[in-house]
């Protein structure tokens, strides 16, 4: 039997760095109250905050809600409150190593945009990332830049000699994730194992990016059940067939 739900969330539970919308909220909700949920992104605590966590019920049921940002570097949990448990930090030298060697990658691929919204390099204390075009773009523009991944693959091989000692992975639709060496997604996947005592043949994992060098992969690597999806509204299909096997009780209804 299936214990643990675990999610990608840009482009799984959420349209790039958008909220959930309505029917992914009655439907995350009614799965966090039939079993445990786990949710790991590329993205920063505060971006959980603003794409699912302020949607979600204020309830006792958020014990079953694990969140692991920055691809799983980190880890919260609840208990009448969010706690974080642990953070895998980078060093000063660390930082300045990976930006340098992003930039270097950049220019030497030629891939510098015309038009960018916000800071393309983004410190997570964990996690280095890097937006092609910004953390703020729109959504539209960020769909044209590179929807096959080729672009950033061209810069994931570049990065792969020059800091081999770090992960580097690909996610969302512009974005490079790099972490410290072998922790990303499966790391992630280990600890809730850990944390949690659920074994990996009790978990399903969903993503949208189950690819080689796709940064939800290495979840895949780990041997549990996944399901690849092609965007939030098809994330919601599954889910409800999820809850039809577990929800004994009948309990929910989706109101069509």
């Amino acid at each position: 039997m299936k214990k643990l739900i675990v999610f990608d969330l840009d482009g799984t539970l959420a349209e790039s760095k958008s909220a959930i919308d309505d029917e992914m909220v009655k439907i995350l909700n009614a799965l966090i109250n039939v079993t445990r949920v786990a949710i790991i992104s590329g993205g920063d605590w505060p971006q959980f905050e603003k794409q699912v966590l302020s949607y979600l019920a204020k309830d006792k049921q958020l014990k079953n809600l694990s969140i692991l940002p920055t691809c799983g570097t980190k880890f919260y949990e609840y208990n009448g409150d969010w706690k974080k448990l642990y953070a895998e930090d980078f060093t000063v030298n660390e930082k300045k190593k990976i930006i340098s060697s992003l930039n270097a990658a950049v220019e030497e691929q030629g891939f510098k945009p015309e038009k960018t919204w916000g800071e393309q390099i983004e410190d997570r204390g964990s996690q280095i990332t890097y937006s092609a075009l910004g953390q703020e773009a729109p959504l539209a523009a960020k769909r044209e830049w590179d929807p096959g991944f080729t672009k950033r693959k061209k810069i994931q091989k570049a990065l792969s000699i020059t800091i081999p000692q770090f992960s580097v992975n690909l996610g969302g639709t512009t974005s490079v994730d790099i972490t410290k060496p072998g922790i990303d997604k499966a790391y992630g996947i280990k600890k809730l194992r850990d944390i949690l005592n659920i074994k990996k043949k009790e978990m399903i994992f969903i993503g949208d990016a189950i690819f080689p060098g796709g940064n939800d992969y290495p979840a895949k690597e780990t041997g549990i059940t996944s399901i690849s999806v092609k965007d939030p509204n098809e994330t919601k299909r599954v889910i409800e067939g999820i809850i039809a096997c577990l929800d004994k009780k009948g309990r929910y209804d989706n109101g069509f």
